[in-house]
């Protein structure tokens, strides 16, 4: 039964500590959320993994804080010495006094390591990029068994001891570590089993944007630090990747031909400038984006890739495997499998796939089999394999309820001033990766809503009664303000680049489609209502108060 989530719960409620979504059912949490208000962070019990520090993870930060740091420093658990040393130098670059703890470690069992990076606390802020942008901080599950394993001192909280869902226990007579390779080995089977590739071309990562930096990373260690183009508007963390780290980006945030106009005009500048080395390092795009959900036309970029010799990254998250297969057009496909391959928001996890007919999947290759480290924890693996199962099956009812919804809200022309899905938006694109042949090959479950004035955004996100919060790819509805939640401080350059306050994210989940029409009917009258109470220019306080 769809319905509102009390402030701070985890979603979805039964996944306890390990939910990777928080409910912030109101449009004015959001910006509590965002400006640190302790009525909203007070009450949080967890959050999106990248975004939020888990109640657990903290506790064991503490535990590091008091036995080894020098001083007020601080403490960033990360998952392995490769992930700490990056992350020190990331704050050393930005004249942040950061050193890595050389302590005895305890003899964990294999895979479940704790490395400890120590920074001043007034950079926290700067600590977080590194923690936000590359997915290498510790996980819940690996905080809960290092608190266990060390006989970290202190009771649970009440948000430590919120409900666990007793189907993701494990038998105490279980080998883990047994039990996590094979699922790892099960997972990589499924992905190459959907795409029609070799298990031996697919590599998992602890987070999605973990497998994105990685592949950056790979670029850069393999062909050269040159600037990467960023095609298209992207989710917010692979822009920040390419524009941090190695020399910056070029971005074009429109996707559309005319700019890939301009993009060969550039690259052409760029190769008379330098004939002997590529232009730029590699182009990264989504399929579709997010959250403007529009495909760019990847046949001609795949042409400026061959003629001017550089990789295309895909990130394919919200297309998703099921629904498009945009290898033949990448060299690296990247995806969270956080989202719908998962489905139940108690687990994160990301996969890199390398094109076996590019040009560059050899040298590719030979890099990650030096580099990449196997940092996913045997618990959090464990449970993907298991949510996975039936991720064909749950894609199928979502495309279908999607496409219904969007359907609907098309004809609310009074406050629907646009409506994002690749069903209409660059279709002709999208189209081009969409599987043709099977029962899948749908649109997907995410579009995203602008509306009419900003009171109508809030009217209508107010008064849907579904669970409210980040994330999406979740087997609930799952409903966010973007704007807020992504682009909080830079609102003025989101809004330039067609992401303005008045856009609503939605997520469509497994609910019965009578029940989801009958909600999405009701908050679009709130919207109307909203709209027509205030007068142009006019929003709800709350928001009023945002912009001035």
């Amino acid at each position: 039964m769809m319905d509102h989530t009390a402030l701070g719960e985890p979603l979805p409620p039964l996944a306890g500590k390990h939910a990777i979504s928080v409910s912030l059912p109101t449009w004015t949490s959001h910006i509590g959320f965002k400006e640190d208000d302790p009525s909203v962070t007070g009450l949080m019990q967890t959050g999106y993994p990248r975004f939020w520090i888990h109640w657990n993870i903290r506790k064991l930060s503490r535990y590091f804080e008091n036995k080894y740091a020098i001083g007020d420093e601080l403490a960033l658990l990360l998952r392995s010495a490769t992930a700490a040393k990056e992350c020190q130098a990331f704050l050393q670059a930005r004249n942040v006094a950061a050193r890595i703890l050389d302590y005895e470690r305890p003899k964990a069992r294999p895979g479940a390591e704790v490395h400890v990076v120590f920074y001043p606390p007034e950079c926290f802020l700067v600590a977080k990029q590194f923690w936000q942008h590359t997915g290498l901080g510790i996980t819940t599950r690996l905080a809960d068994y290092y608190i266990a394993f060390l006989d970290v001192p202190g009771e649970e909280s009440a948000f430590e001891r919120c409900e666990v869902n007793k189907l993701a226990a494990f038998d105490p007579g279980e080998d883990l570590t047994v039990h996590a390779e094979n699922a790892k080995t099960t997972i990589r089977h499924r992905l190459a089993k959907i795409l029609d590739i070799e298990i031996d071309s697919v590599w998992l990562y602890c987070a999605g944007m973990h497998a994105i930096w990685s592949a950056h990373q790979v670029c850069m260690i393999t062909l050269g630090q040159r600037k990467s183009v960023c095609f298209g508007f992207p989710y917010v963390d692979t822009l920040k990747i390419l524009e941090k780290w190695g020399p910056g980006c070029y971005f074009f945030p429109d996707g559309s031909d005319q700019y890939i106009d301009e993009l060969d005009q550039l690259l052409a500048k760029l190769s008379a400038e330098n004939p002997s080395s590529p232009p730029i390092l590699a182009l990264f795009t989504e399929v579709p984006s997010n959250p403007l959900l529009r495909s760019v036309n990847l046949p001609r970029l795949r042409l400026l890739a061959d003629k001017y010799d550089f990789p295309i990254v895909i990130d394919d998250t919200i297309g998703n495997f099921a629904n498009v297969n945009a290898l033949p057009f990448a060299d690296i496909l990247t995806s969270s499998l956080s989202k719908l391959f998962s489905g139940r928001a108690d687990v994160m996890g990301g996969s890199l796939i390398l094109n076996t007919t590019g040009k560059y999947c050899q040298r590719f290759r030979e890099e990650l089999a030096k580099s990449h480290e196997d940092m996913y924890f045997d618990e959090d693996v464990i449970i993907m394999e298991r949510n996975s199962r039936n991720f064909e099956q749950r894609n199928k009812i979502i495309d279908t309820n999607a496409e219904a919804i969007t359907d609907f809200l098309r004809s609310c022309t009074s406050v629907v001033k646009d409506l994002y899905y690749p069903k209409w938006q660059t279709s002709q694109y999208y189209d081009i990766c969409r599987r043709q042949s099977g029962p899948n090959g749908g649109y997907g479950g995410l579009f995203s809503i602008l509306f009419s004035s900003v009171a109508a955004a809030q009217g209508f996100f107010d008064a849907l009664p579904c669970p409210k919060g980040p994330s999406f790819g979740t087997d609930f509805t799952l409903v966010c303000p973007y704007a807020i939640i992504a682009h909080y401080r830079e609102l003025d350059w989101a809004a330039g680049h067609g992401v303005p306050l008045e856009l609503v994210r939605v997520w469509v989940g497994l609910e019965p489609l009578d029940e989801l029409m009958r909600a999405f009917s009701a908050a679009v009258k709130a919207a109307e209502d909203a709209h027509e109470r205030y007068a142009p220019g006019q929003v709800p306080g709350a928001v009023w108060t945002l912009r001035v």
